[in-house]
């Protein structure tokens, strides 16, 4: 979607919710000497600040990590990838999802990312030199490398929703990415709304035919009056092991909220 800017909504609750699994499942992927694949379908750019005139506007981060930080000890990998994207940065610097795992991943380790908005694209280009980043419509991409090489690895695909149609086309897709790569790690965000325009897509995914998998939601107040979204989903295929213990502790925490 083209119209769509994150750098209204970097940082928000949405985003400690999904950027602390991420680093989590990443984290572990780094554990051994075996390099990993990562594909991001939605990606955005590298750095926020969340100082900017965007992130003013709404006020979604002052309800999001700015009341969450401290949730994260320094020795937690979403709390080094926030200090890291500070230290380029500055003090206001959020990092988005391509910062978080060229943070945690290594030289060795393979990321691919696509992004379709050209401003954004180019941003991230500038931002992550040596990344392979593509202009690209994200799920097209994804269908066409899947499986990568290294086949170990992970897929984070992160639409906007501002196109309804994207609500019955993730289970599709996800069927799809599983069946070309059965070994990998999916990864798929969406939004809680009042409206309740996720369920049925949600009651799809859970449906879907896999070994393992993982589904974490929590609720959080609107960032303002009448804001529509007041939950974050991620659904996994093939989640790390620790994943598990991560989305019971964040849950904990989302519940502290008023």
């Amino acid at each position: 979607m083209l119209s769509y800017q994150h750098a209204y909504h970097a940082g928000n609750a949405a985003d400690v919710h999904k950027h602390a699994l991420l680093a989590t499942a990443l984290d572990y992927l780094t554990r051994k000497d075996k390099p990993p694949s990562y594909v991001e379908t939605h990606a955005g750019r590298a750095i926020y600040d969340l100082g900017g005139s965007e992130a003013v506007k709404t006020g979604e981060a002052a309800q999001g990590i700015a009341r969450m930080a401290g949730w994260f000890d320094k020795a937690h990998p979403y709390a080094k990838s926030l200090a890291g994207a500070r230290e380029q940065g500055g003090p206001r610097a959020y990092p988005g999802s391509p910062f978080i795992a060229r943070h945690l991943l290594r030289e060795t380790d393979r990321l691919t990312l696509a992004e379709l908005h050209p401003q954004e694209a180019a941003a991230l280009r500038n931002s992550m030199p040596g990344t392979v980043v593509r202009q690209a419509d994200g799920p097209q991409l994804a269908l066409s490398i899947l499986p990568p090489d290294p086949r170990r690895g992970l897929c984070l695909i992160d639409p906007s929703y501002e196109v309804k149609s994207e609500y019955s086309a993730m289970p599709v897709l996800i069927r799809k990415l599983h069946r070309k790569w059965p070994v990998g790690v999916l990864m798929l965000w969406y939004p809680i709304l009042t409206s309740g325009a996720e369920r049925g897509m949600v009651a799809a995914l859970k449906d879907i035919s896999a070994d393992r998998t993982l589904l974490s939601e929590v609720r959080f107040p609107p960032a303002r009056p009448g804001h529509g979204m007041v939950g974050s989903g991620l659904f996994f295929i093939n989640p790390p092991w620790p994943l598990e213990s991560a989305v019971l502790d964040l849950t904990a925490r989302f519940k502290t909220l008023r």
